[in-house]
């Protein structure tokens, strides 16, 4: 009895140590276990296969996904898998609407290259099973897919042919300087440069060596060929391993550009430096950008300050430093004046006469300019201003001695227009023409002296005799005033066209008195 429970305990102990090993195989069997990819297809799934819910793509082989990625179209899976199948399959939407109905589609076709390609569809519980085999290779394994590997292909011959068609030069270069890559926009530039000579690897080089190592970016480099033709580029290095990748983009369009502009900006600074007017030119920041030499002239500024590109407040407080502006009363004051003159002068009203204290007379005119730019003007004036003082000063002269003389005067311009009148006039006729604003011609003052004379011709004489043009004589004639007075009236021609007319009061003679008897006995 005990022989027979001693194996029976034996035997159960047997048995748990084989389940214990069992399931320490299972444990260590699923720990060493890859992963299983959350896919409904596995992994080692051959060919290419899709599978839609209507346009949502719910799963796909990793030859799918190489087609998927070979779209260069944006949008979803479905609108890529359209773009990538419209080639081999035209109106492939349309084919592919009659599945639905039909249950099962069949297409077949033959791509650009040649080579034929099947289109399988089906319809499985409500989802779309799409398949795409090569139907010459039939080979579906993972590692060789021929679609994906046909994908990539393209998508690399589409890289290729658009690198290499660029109208840009691109090169790849080594450490050393050897061109062991390049496209065909080079290769073409580098026949032109050397014809007749055979091109080998390396490539021989267009641009000089220290335009293309890393950090030069940037640099702008002309090729210069054998008819004397000149070609400029901008060159781009970067980066990549052992060597580097450059681009050269065509600059001609650029540098004709600048060329132009330098000519434009030599001659505007001729035309400027023979200005007698000092021009600043002031940027939108109001720094100044230009000037010419007559500004240097005019406010004695050093050539060297004005070089550092100050702002307009520096330049103005320089000008008063140096007893070029306007002495204001107080600094404050002065402050607000620069700027209301920056303010006036951007919205192009400011102009403005500065009298300065060493006696120079300079007008100030600021305009804006495009972008915010802002030009100030300065012009010396004191030879205009003496002389406009000098002339008024002559007809204040002239005028006080018309006004010291006795007889009255009136002058009339060529055209009958009254331009000067003296003291003796207005006390005479009792009619100032200065205080009119308007211009009394002769045929208005004739009609004011008609008015107060009795009834002559004179006056009708005297119309006709200043609106004469040519020669004329001197002539005069009496008329009487209705208070009595006798007024001898007299014209004569004055240069340039103009007419005097003169007006003297003739003074009454004084009669002899009578004799008286004394006398008469004495006599």
């Amino acid at each position: 009895m005990d022989t027979h429970v001693a194996l029976g305990l034996g035997l159960g102990f047997t048995a748990i140590l084989a389940a214990l090993g069992g399931l320490l195989l299972t444990i260590a069997f699923q720990l060493n276990r890859k992963p299983v990819r959350d896919s409904i297809f596995d992994e080692r799934q051959k060919g290419t296969l899709f599978l839609f819910d209507g346009e949502t793509l719910v799963d796909c082989t990793p030859g799918g996904q190489a087609v998927l990625g070979a779209s260069h179209v944006p949008g979803t899976p479905w609108v890529k898998l359209l773009a990538y199948l419209s080639a081999p399959f035209p109106q492939i939407d349309q084919q592919l609407a009659r599945l639905e109905e039909e249950g099962v589609v069949t297409l077949a076709s033959e791509d650009s290259s040649g080579q034929p390609l099947l289109l399988m569809a089906e319809q499985r519980g409500g989802l779309s099973r799409i398949t795409l085999i090569d139907a010459e290779t039939k080979d579906r394994s993972l590692v060789h897919d021929p679609l994906a590997h046909r994908s990539m292909t393209e998508d690399l011959a589409f890289l290729r042919s658009m690198l290499s068609q660029a109208p840009f030069l691109a090169w790849r270069e080594k450490d050393n300087g050897d061109i062991i890559w390049a496209n065909t926009a080079y290769l073409l530039r580098a026949g032109d440069l050397f014809p007749g000579k055979e091109l080998t690897w390396p490539l021989p080089r267009l641009f000089e060596r220290t335009a293309t190592v890393q950090g030069a970016s940037g640099q702008r480099q002309k090729l210069t060929f054998p008819d004397r033709s000149v070609s400029w580029f901008d060159l781009i290095s970067m980066p990549d391993g052992d060597g580097r990748r450059v681009y050269a983009l065509l600059a001609d369009s650029a540098v004709q550009a600048e060329a132009t502009l330098r000519d434009f900006m030599q001659t505007l600074t001729k035309t400027f430096a023979h200005l007698p007017i000092g021009l600043a030119i002031f940027d939108s920041r109001r720094q100044l950008q230009l000037f010419n030499p007559a500004l240097l002239d005019l406010t004695g500024l050093p050539p060297d300050f004005l070089s550092l590109r100050p702002s307009l407040l520096s330049v103005l407080d320089a000008l008063r430093d140096h007893n070029m502006v306007p002495e204001p009363k107080d600094y404050r004051g002065w402050r607000r004046q620069i700027t209301d003159l920056e303010r006036a002068a951007s919205s192009g009203v400011y102009e403005e006469t500065w009298n300065l204290p060493g006696g120079q007379t300079y007008k100030v005119i600021g305009r804006p300019h495009p972008n915010g730019a802002l030009a100030l003007m300065i012009e010396d004036i004191s030879t205009e201003i003496t002389r406009t003082r000098r002339y008024r000063a002559d007809l204040e002269l002239g005028q006080s001695v018309i006004d010291s003389m006795d007889e009255a005067m009136a002058v009339f311009s060529e055209t009958g227009i009254l331009v000067m009148t003296n003291a003796a006039y207005v006390q005479l006729w009792g009619h100032d023409p200065a205080e009119s604003l308007t211009s009394d011609g002769i045929t208005s003052l004739s009609r004011h002296w008609r008015s107060q004379t009795a009834p002559s011709k004179l006056w009708s004489e005297a119309e006709e005799f200043v609106g004469t043009i040519g020669d004329k004589e001197v002539w005069s004639d009496e008329v009487r005033m209705l208070d009595g007075r006798l007024i001898i009236c007299r014209l004569a021609p004055l240069a340039g066209g103009a007419t005097l007319v003169g007006f003297r009061v003739q003074q009454a003679t004084k009669e002899p008195s009578p004799l008286s008897a004394a006398e008469r006995r004495s006599a």
